[in-house]
Parts: C-alpha cells; structure tokens; sequence
C-alpha cells in the first residue's frame, strides 16, 4: 500500500474522533521521564498530542510528528491553546521516507504500530542515533490486543523488547538497555471502556 493510502487511513483515524482538550499521557512515558532533566523530545507518532503536551509542561521542548495532518494540525492548535506552542513542533513525517533532523535527550515511541509496510527497526536506529549522549529512547508497544484497537487480529503476535532490542541491533559499546519488561495496566479506551492490557518497554540509553 502507498503512502497516500497511509494517510488518508489516519488521517480517517484522527477525523472520526472529536479533536481532545485535554488528551492524557501515556503512563509508561509519565512514569520513566518524571525524574529526569528536561531538555529537547522527540515523540514520533504524536496522535492525538498528551505525551507531547505532557512534557512541554513539564520544561522539555518537544518535537512531535505524525503521518496524519489532522493530528499535525490539531496538536499545533492544542499547544497554542495550552500556552505551550512556543515549546511544542508539530510536524508531519512518514516515518518510512523522513526522519525529523535533531539531536534529542529523550526520543519516546508509543505504540508505532501500523496496518502499512514500516520498517520500524530501521526507524527506531535512526530514533537511537539521534539520541545525545546520556539521552534514552522509550519504546512502549502494544503486549496485548485492547477491545477498542483497531487491529483485531486474534493471531497476531507482538514481539517481546528484547526481541524489539535485538532488531534495532545497536553496539552494545555506545547503547545500553535499561528496562525491558512486560508490565499491565488497566486502561481506558477512546470509548471509556476499560481493559487490562499488557504494554512492552523498552528503555535503551546512549552511553557515548
């Protein structure tokens, strides 16, 4: 399938819902960022903007990009609505054709899953070497299928981060895993519904 097909699905996406106020971070990223200095983010596949809006608010300058416009579009509205569009670039990328430009103390990826063709091992190297040194990417991927996602494949199977680590294949000598677990939650969907739902992390830091 195209890229145009790639956008006008999430572009769909994105237009189907009304736009959201006040959209939550993810947890995963709350939890592991909240002690660390802040400094310049990069979220990739921003969605509907909560991680993004999250750590704006809390010092970090972020840069937040999407293949959906409509996301693009409604984040850079959001942060100016919140005060934040002076620390808040919304950008849009097919991550299979672009990579922002940037060195970043935190790169975070929450759930970059996608029914289209996406390296995502290719991009998530790209994510790590982006990283400054001491900087950390965080990768949350989807360890469970929740009732409201849109892949409801009953056979589909999610690779373990240490399976997600080893396809990024980075030198051990420049790249450290810090987290690599399973944990569950209980979560909220679009529709407020609740699930437990398994998230796997992935926490690598750039030593040198």
């Amino acid at each position: 399938m195209s890229t145009t097909d790639a956008l006008e699905f999430w572009d769909g996406v994105y237009a189907a819902r009304p736009a959201a106020e006040t959209p939550r971070p993810n947890v995963r990223l709350t939890e592991t960022v909240s002690d660390l200095s802040s400094g310049q983010a990069l979220d990739l596949g921003c969605g509907e903007g909560g991680d993004a809006l999250w750590l704006a608010g809390q010092g970090w300058h972020v840069t937040a990009v999407d293949i959906s416009a409509v996301a693009v579009e409604r984040l850079t509205a959001l942060a100016r609505s919140h005060g934040l569009g002076d620390r808040v670039t919304a950008e849009r990328h097919d991550l299979q054709a672009s990579f922002p430009q940037g060195a970043f103390d935190l790169v975070c990826a929450h759930y970059l899953h996608t029914p289209f063709g996406l390296d995502r091992s290719t991009v998530l190297r790209s994510a790590a070497h982006a990283l400054r040194p001491g900087g950390r990417l965080l990768v949350v991927d989807h360890g469970s299928t929740a009732p409201w996602s849109w892949n409801e494949d009953p056979d589909i199977r999610y690779p373990s981060p240490r399976e997600v680590a080893a396809g990024i294949d980075l030198d051990p000598r420049t790249w450290t895993v810090q987290r690599a677990d399973a944990p569950r939650r209980i979560a909220t969907g679009p529709d407020g519904r609740t699930a437990e739902v398994t998230d796997h992390v992935l926490l690598i830091r750039r030593t040198a």
